[in-house]
């Protein structure tokens, strides 16, 4: 074999690989998100042009809720949270009572599937509430609600019923809302 071949084989050598210009590591604001400067939501430099990225209030529905593009306030996120937890535990009311349930005793009806998905969303409302700064003896205790709401669900119908009495995502927001009202307003 040649030199030639040999360095062909090889794979590239020191002084031909190019090198790329690093990018800084990103921005995080006080919530936990990742703040883009100058970028639009897909990434792309906005260089002062209008456009897409431009417009503070894209994303704005008619109430005034963003739903899922730029940032939201801490008032937004827990308005968020706080509609998924009573849509979670709360949502209607059994006809002829004062009994009210959510769509968290109807989704459990389905066995092991039902309690996981209702489980899965639970967590995703302590994840926010995370996101929102909470500590993490909150935390904890926040989790203990969904853990002791999976655990005892997965019980065939009585796990159903204790879902309608126990409201594990009310109680959460419940306690969430107390640490906030506690902490200085951020807005």
């Amino acid at each position: 074999m040649t030199a030639k071949s040999d360095t062909f084989f090889a794979g590239p050598q020191p002084s031909a690989r190019k090198s790329r210009p690093r990018r800084p590591p990103p921005v995080i604001d006080q919530d936990g998100n990742e703040v883009h400067v100058g970028r639009d939501p897909f990434g792309q430099d906005t260089f002062g042009r209008g456009g897409f990225g431009a417009d503070p209030n894209f994303g704005q529905g008619f109430s005034g809720m963003a739903f899922g593009f730029g940032p939201l306030t801490r008032a937004q996120r827990f308005a968020r949270i706080e509609a998924l937890a009573r849509l979670m535990d709360v949502a209607f009311v059994l006809p002829g009572t004062n009994v009210r349930y959510g769509i968290d005793g109807l989704i459990g009806l389905i066995p092991v599937v039902g309690d996981l998905l209702t489980t899965a969303i639970s967590l995703w409302l302590v994840r926010e509430a995370r996101a929102l700064g909470a500590p993490a003896h909150l935390i904890a205790r926040m989790l203990g609600n969904v853990a002791l709401d999976g655990v005892v669900g997965l019980v065939p119908f009585a796990g159903d019923a204790f879902d309608v009495v126990f409201r594990a995502n009310m109680r959460n927001i419940r306690m969430l809302r107390r640490w906030m009202d506690k902490q200085p307003r951020m807005d």
